[in-house]
């Protein structure tokens, strides 16, 4: 079953359709439970979900801060072009160092591809390469790939750079070791102050062609499916760079000024903080259920491709706990 929240609808739901997990955007837990006595919802979801052996998984930021996830739904709902991550985040990548003989270059190189080592943006399998001369002596203990023990052995090799993400590492070092040939394998790390352009806070993009800025509204309210849009006044100026955030989006103004951006579309704005538009940009609250509602269809599309002999559910469960009088 996959929903944006996790309410007691939507585990009553999960039980009626005999599903075993619930995979929603938003976490039901957000602090320590020390008790279950069913005096919130929190405590009645979880020992509900317990009594009926159901699974919660929360995705959550990590889908939020992904080139593919939240906001690049946002984007393609709203038919943006050109996106990038607004924000990308800083100190994610690595890069590896090693030396390998060149009869095993190729092998070792395919191994870190494999393992997620060499993406940078649109591109895979990035390296570099110079080849070198190699020193080694083992002692009386070594078993040396080539050479022998208590002799300087010189050895033409290949010095092979990649960069990887921090969260691949053990993986990426075990292909090293695996495929590499030497008893005693040299590497390095460096840590990267790079950003990621694949990992970050919101998005921007452009329409094709320039608009009004009320028919851009017209349009956000008819795709984003909102009942209302709270915004701030308009600038005078067409509407064509757009930036985007699911959710509550406010710290991320400052950069969507600064990149140039028409219209901040995001959630959760209070009333103080939408003077800090200072006439820039229009921003746009559209809710924050409105703003990631399409993210249920993302996880239903990946889940759908990645495990197709799963059963996957939409919830039909409304989890919006903001009502509208109109």
């Amino acid at each position: 079953m996959i929903s944006l929240d996790c309410t007691e609808a939507v585990v009553d739901e999960a039980v009626a359709t005999d599903c075993q997990v619930i995979i929603s955007h938003h976490p039901i837990v957000f602090g320590g439970l020390k008790k279950f006595n069913g005096k919130t919802y929190v405590e009645r979801v979880v020992e509900k979900a317990i009594r009926n052996n159901i699974a919660i998984y929360a995705i959550h930021t990590n889908l939020d801060n992904i080139m593919n996830g939240v906001n690049a739904k946002i984007c393609e709902t709203l038919g943006l072009k050109n996106c990038h991550i607004l924000v990308p985040k800083h100190n994610l990548l690595k890069k590896l160092v090693t030396y390998v003989p060149g009869s095993h270059a190729n092998e070792v190189r395919n191994a870190l591809f494999n393992a997620g080592a060499g993406n940078i943006g649109n591109y895979s399998e990035t390296s570099f390469n110079a080849e070198g001369t190699g020193t080694f002596k083992g002692n009386d203990q070594a078993n040396p790939y080539v050479g022998e023990p208590g002799k300087r052995h010189l050895e033409k090799e290949v010095r092979i750079e990649t960069i990887y993400p921090v969260t691949l590492e053990s993986k990426i070092l075990m292909a090293l070791v695996l495929t590499h040939p030497y008893e005693e394998v040299a590497y390095d790390l460096y840590p990267l102050t790079n950003q990621n352009q694949q990992v970050g806070s919101g998005m921007i993009g452009e329409l094709d062609i320039p608009v009004a800025e009320e028919e851009f509204l017209y349009s956000i309210k008819e795709k984003m499916r909102t009942h209302l849009i709270r915004h701030t006044a308009f600038t005078g100026r067409q509407i064509k760079k757009v930036a985007v955030c699911g959710g509550a989006g406010g710290f991320l103004l400052k950069q969507a000024i600064a990149a140039g951006a028409d219209i901040f579309i995001t959630a959760d704005y209070k009333y103080h903080e939408f003077f800090d538009a200072e006439g820039k940009l229009i921003i746009a609250d559209i809710g924050h259920f409105e703003s990631e509602q399409f993210t249920q269809q993302l996880l239903y599309e990946i889940i759908r491709k990645k495990f197709t002999n799963f059963a996957v559910r939409l919830t039909e469960v409304n989890t919006n706990p903001v009502k509208y009088f109109i």
